[in-house]
């Protein structure tokens, strides 16, 4: 009897994963799940690390498996797997509350994906509707061990889910479109008001307990601390971090960044400073999109733009990847900009997402580097790729790895390719990329900052000399990291709960181009970018300490 290769084992335990995280299996694509929740409570838990301790120990025995492709699929997917285990042995289970990223989120934001068309699918979203008490019931007990065990996360946190929370269980519930929805595309409107209806009152009961029973117990710090943040760090990056060096490397990065758009800013009008160029941009109508719907307009025609003129030349783009979607995420959540992967059939393409909160009009100017990084050629062509690497990689790599400093790597490092592409001609656009590759630095000094309490460098452009913390943080990310003052508040909130998260964009990106340096080095004149970018596509989004082995 043949031995069992990684590709099989793989292929059992995508299927084993997705009954364990229904989930991730709506975002994957799997179908056959979309009316279950996963079990959220310490049993459910326990079950999830039961799976991944006997994956491990079988993807173990083929380390070192004769075939590049197959040993790739068992080292990938184990030290994934041994990532989660480690996740699940700190607790991370039991005080999983934040502002950005949690049980609530995710089983929140999977209705804006399950499939929508008829009968049978929306039956599945009353089913999930109807349950969602249950779910919550089983996060509650996970969150209750943490109270037990003296676990509570920051009261900052705690604050921002209740709102959100309370959002879902309000008149304004972005559950309350459902009915409608399901009315017009063959689902039972009844059934679907008295699901969103139930739903609605379980959400009002978690915020309620959250409010009497978590938040007294919340802690009032909000940093992590080093070990924490040296060991959430290397989760999301695959890499053992330096936080003096990269906190040092951020400052230097912050400020060539302001000297650059200094002098780009001179390019669009030489009689104004900086901030009175920036103030130009961010109110001049005709620099604007001027509603949402002309705004999402705006990245559908710049993303078609980009396809058509980098397909063959820069990337061979697969036809399913050619198109992205553009969508307006409903209230309720944190603000900013997503992607979210095509399903593995490829019938439901890639698509980025909006929130856009409450401002109407939408400057152009910093949103051209942000439709890059989220679609084509960033998230969308990468996560898209990955989906198609049936050969290459194993069917849990393409549907459920994902390392932020090789996926965010990637993203960032497609603004900056981009400008070298020659699409920022427009200083305005280019501007733009600068912004947003300073604000990704701002991110860098902020986070370490804040959860290693830091003190704030004598040459910082604001607030030299002073220990980081929360107002000092928003007001960076507001005056330095040019976010609105709504978008500030939330982006830090996102950091403090979320430890080593924000800079994996920036250090990925390093990552990356320093890979890119040594290879051209190496290659001299016959370097072949486009073949770079394809096999760094190839590998997908895996460890940054592992994507360097493979492209060596």
């Amino acid at each position: 009897m043949p031995e069992t290769t990684p590709f099989e084992i793989c292929d059992l335990l995508t299927e084993a994963y997705a009954d364990l995280s229904p989930i991730a299996a709506t975002e994957a694509g799997i179908p056959a799940r979309d009316h279950q929740w996963d079990d959220f409570s310490p049993e459910g838990e326990a079950a999830k690390e039961e799976l991944r301790a006997k994956a491990v120990a079988e993807l173990a025995l083929h380390l070192d498996h004769p075939d590049p492709v197959q040993a790739m699929a068992a080292r990938v997917v184990s030290g994934y797997l041994e990532s989660g285990r480690r996740l699940y042995d700190s607790g991370h289970w039991k005080r999983d509350l934040n502002h950005i990223y949690g049980p609530f989120q995710t089983a929140r934001d999977t209705f804006d994906i399950m499939p929508k068309d008829g009968r049978e699918a929306w039956e599945n979203a009353a089913i999930r509707l109807s349950t969602w008490g249950d779910m919550l019931a089983g996060y509650r007990a996970s969150l209750q061990v943490g109270l037990d065990d003296g676990e509570a996360v920051a009261r900052r946190q705690v604050l921002s889910v209740i709102e959100q929370v309370r959002s879902v269980a309000g008149p304004e519930s972005r559950f309350t479109a459902l009915p409608l929805m399901a009315a017009a595309n063959g689902g039972d409107e009844d059934r679907v008001a008295e699901a969103v209806a139930q739903a609605r009152t379980a959400s009002a009961g978690f915020a309620d307990w959250l409010e009497a029973v978590y938040l007294p117990l919340a802690k009032t710090s909000d940093a992590a601390g080093l070990d924490r943040y040296e060991e959430e760090s290397e989760r999301f990056l695959g890499l053992h971090l330096d936080p003096d060096e990269t906190y040092d490397w951020g400052w230097s990065e912050v400020h060539r960044l302001l000297g650059e758009m200094k002098d780009t800013a001179a390019e669009i009008d030489p009689d104004l400073n900086i901030d009175e160029v920036i103030d130009l941009l961010d109110t001049d109508p005709g620099r604007s999109a001027l509603d949402h719907d002309a705004f999402a307009d705006f990245v559908r025609d710049i993303q078609a733009h980009a396809v058509e003129r980098l397909d063959g030349s820069a990337f061979d783009v697969p036809p399913p990847m050619c198109d992205v979607t553009v969508n307006l995420a409903p209230p309720g959540g944190a603000l900013g900009a997503w992607y979210v992967a095509p399903s593995e059939d490829l019938d439901r393409p890639g698509s980025i997402w909006y929130a856009l909160g409450e401002r109407t009009r939408i400057p152009y100017w910093q949103e051209v580097a942000t439709a890059y990084h989220e679609g084509f050629p960033g998230h969308h062509l990468q996560v898209g790729i990955a989906v198609m690497q049936r050969e290459k990689l194993s069917r849990f790599h393409r549907l459920f790895v994902w390392y932020p400093g090789s996926g965010e790597g990637w993203a960032l490092y497609a603004e900056r390719l981009m400008e070298e592409l020659g699409f920022f001609e427009n200083p305005e656009y280019r501007l733009g990329l600068l912004a947003s590759q300073l604000f990704r630095s701002t991110r860098v000094v902020v986070d370490i900052g804040t959860h290693l309490e830091k003190r704030i460098p004598d040459d910082a452009p604001l607030h030299a000399g002073h220990v980081w913390g929360y107002d000092l943080a928003v007001d960076y990310m507001e005056r330095i990291g040019r976010q609105p003052r709504d978008l500030a508040e939330s982006e830090v909130l996102r950091y403090l709960g979320w430890p080593g998260q924000a800079i994996s964009y920036k250090v990925g990106e390093r990552e990356i181009l320093d890979i890119r340096k040594q290879a051209m080095a190496e290659a001299g004149a016959s370097f072949d970018s486009k073949d770079f970018h394809r096999r760094l596509l190839d590998a997908g989004a895996i460890r940054l300490d592992h994507l360097r082995e493979v492209m060596a």
